[in-house]
C-alpha cells in the first residue's frame, strides 16, 4: 500500500505556521487541533517541522520563557519527507530509523499532506483486519 491511499483516506490538510510566529501560538495551534507537530513553511517552502518533543525539550533546557520565541528557534530544521507512491513498509522503516513520527509528504515541489505515525498504525491495524476476515471467509467456504 502507497502513502497515496493513506492520504485519501484521512485527508490532505496541513497545518502550518509561519518561521516567525511565537512558539506559543504554535502551541496553542496543536493544542486546539489535537496534533503532534505542524509544519514550518515561509511562501508554501518546508523550512522545518516543530513537534510536541521539540516543544518539551526546549522548555526542558530554556525554561518557559522560550515561550515568546520564534518558532524558527525551537524547530527541527532537518525534514524528512516522502512521496505519495512511497509504500507504508517504507515509511514505517524510515520513521522507525530515524526516531521520529511525522513525514511531510511532498510532490514535486508541493507538500501535499503530512502522515503520523499513528495514521500508518491505523492503516496496518485496518490491513490485518481485512486480511483475518477474508481467511475466516475462505475457512467458512471450505
Amino acid at each position: 500500500m502507497t502513502v497515496h491511499a493513506i492520504l485519501d483516506s484521512k485527508g490532505h490538510q496541513i497545518q502550518g505556521v509561519e518561521p516567525d510566529a511565537k512558539l506559543s501560538a504554535a502551541i496553542k495551534i496543536l493544542a486546539e487541533r489535537k496534533i503532534g507537530a505542524v509544519l514550518v513553511m515561509s511562501k508554501a517552502r518546508i523550512e522545518g517541522i516543530l513537534s510536541e518533543r521539540d516543544i518539551v525539550r526546549v522548555l526542558g533546557e530554556r525554561g518557559a520563557g522560550v515561550l515568546d520565541e520564534p518558532v524558527s528557534a525551537v524547530m527541527t530544521r532537518k525534514v524528512v519527507s516522502c512521496k505519495p507512491a512511497d509504500t507504508v513498509a517504507s515509511i514505517m522503516e524510515m520513521m522507525t530509523l530515524g526516531k521520529f513520527r511525522h513525514l511531510p509528504v511532498v510532490e514535486g515541489e508541493k507538500v501535499v499532506g503530512l502522515i503520523s505515525i499513528g495514521d500508518v498504525v491505523k492503516w496496518r491495524v485496518g490491513e490485518y483486519e481485512m486480511e483475518q476476515e477474508a481467511l475466516r471467509d475462505y475457512i467458512k467456504t471450505a
